[in-house]
């Protein structure tokens, strides 16, 4: 009998189990989100995995970006009309939204906590998937203009 371990499967493992393979150019995508995990665009992916691979194309990212996605080893984070960011963090966590330089936080909830309790769901409605966001501005943005109105509640 095998040991029980709490490992999650690796990448490899996760995307295989969705009949899919880890092609080089998955790889480098996922490898560029998670070497800097910035929240970047599409486009900002592809700027990162050309230097190391210069044969692919922005179609290629996307679909690359589409199918990490899909078999869930990626989220997509929407803001606004803004184009789509692609987070690699799979925890339960929220994100925080400059409004001044457009940069993108992690939040990651309080110990022992689950971001659903936070509200009163009627017991006949069935989540599937849920976002919270913050807006303001970044402790830099911040610095630059202590006068600000916004404030961080308590």
């Amino acid at each position: 009998m095998k040991p029980a371990t709490n490992l999650a499967p690796s990448p490899d493992e996760h995307i295989h189990g969705h009949g899919l393979r880890m092609t080089d150019q998955r790889r480098a995508v996922y490898d560029a989100l998670m070497g800097k995990r910035d929240h970047p665009t599409a486009v900002e992916v592809f700027m990162r995995v050309k230097t190391r691979m210069p044969t692919i194309s922005l179609a290629t990212v996307y679909n690359c970006l589409e199918t990490l996605t899909g078999c869930g080893l990626v989220k997509t984070v929407n803001h606004d009309r803004e184009p789509s960011r692609f987070c690699p963090n799979l925890k339960e966590h929220a994100h925080f939204f400059c409004e001044r330089c457009g940069g993108v936080t992690d939040v990651p909830l309080r110990m022992r906590r689950r971001a659903r309790d936070a509200w009163e769901v009627p017991g006949d409605i069935v989540i599937s998937q849920h976002e919270v966001s913050f807006r303001g501005l970044c402790p830099k943005c911040a610095r630059k203009n202590p006068k600000s109105k916004i404030q961080n509640p308590k």
